[in-house]
């Protein structure tokens, strides 16, 4: 940090097992990549290639190396991973993930039907040469998946290999873990949280309210995902309680309290 200033929370450091940050790039160029590195890199822990954007971003492998020249872990989307599995091609997938000279891969299936057992084995295979994260939660907004579900799935996935589990939302911050309008499922949150290790989860939090409410339930050090680009630096400044929503989490309480601002009736 520039400076010194008490009551900032103490953040773990790069190689991170809680408190990552993982952002989405849909795209980025080379130019801005490395702009991305220049402000940010030093709070990136991964960089996930959304999606399917790998197969049509230009200079692919150069961006690969570039970033993890700066110590930044990427791995490719997990719907690119399911568009493999399903076309038949999941030897190619492994071949290209090799050829990019990636060590961590994305299992999913938010896109398509696939039977646990046979989600677990991608898992336990892939685990034994990469390291793995693991998605659970769909990506249709129609489709709801119990408490007890999503807690099953979790803790089964960790169980069979992955790294990490990532909690659902989209880039858009609007299924899975969340309502529609954004906010999020406390109840589901929750029972989650009484079954699975906080560390052990990568939440998506595109949304500023999303990574707000995160932060204020699990603290500074929360795993959190599909931040974009221009993100990274005001998530970290939420994470220290250097930004208006969270100014007065680690204040002691009797100077927030003396210090918060009453509003008039």
């Amino acid at each position: 940090m520039n400076f010194a200033i008490t009551h900032i929370p103490s953040r773990s450091t790069k190689p991170r097992e809680e408190g990552v940050t993982m952002v989405m790039d849909k795209g980025l160029s080379m130019r801005q990549a490395e702009d991305l590195i220049e402000s940010s890199g030093h709070l990136v822990d991964l960089i996930k290639l959304g999606f399917g954007t790998s197969l049509v971003t230009p200079r692919l492998k150069e961006k690969v190396k570039l970033y993890q020249g700066s110590g930044i872990r990427v791995y490719l989307g997990g719907t690119l991973f399911e568009a493999f599995v399903a076309r038949g091609q999941l030897k190619d997938y492994r071949k290209l993930v090799d050829q990019l000279g990636l060590d961590m891969v994305e299992v999913s299936d938010g896109s398509i039907n696939m039977p646990p057992k046979e989600k677990c084995k991608y898992i336990t295979d892939l685990a034994k040469h990469f390291t793995v994260l693991s998605e659970v939660g769909s990506k249709e907004s129609g489709i709801l998946i119990s408490p007890a579900k999503w807690v099953n799935m979790m803790r089964t996935e960790l169980d069979a290999g992955s790294w990490k589990v990532i909690a659902e939302a989209r880039e858009s911050g609007t299924v899975g873990i969340y309502r529609p309008s954004g906010h999020a499922h406390t109840a589901l949150v929750n029972r989650i949280l009484a079954k699975v290790a906080a560390q052990d989860i990568l939440w998506e939090a595109p949304q500023k309210s999303q990574q707000v409410w995160f932060i204020k339930q699990l603290g500074a050090n929360v795993n959190l995902g599909n931040i974009a680009p221009e993100e990274v630096i005001p998530l970290e400044t939420l994470r220290l309680g250097l930004r208006g929503d969270t100014f007065f989490q680690y204040l002691p309480e009797e100077v927030a309290d003396k210090l918060r601002q009453v509003k008039p009736e």
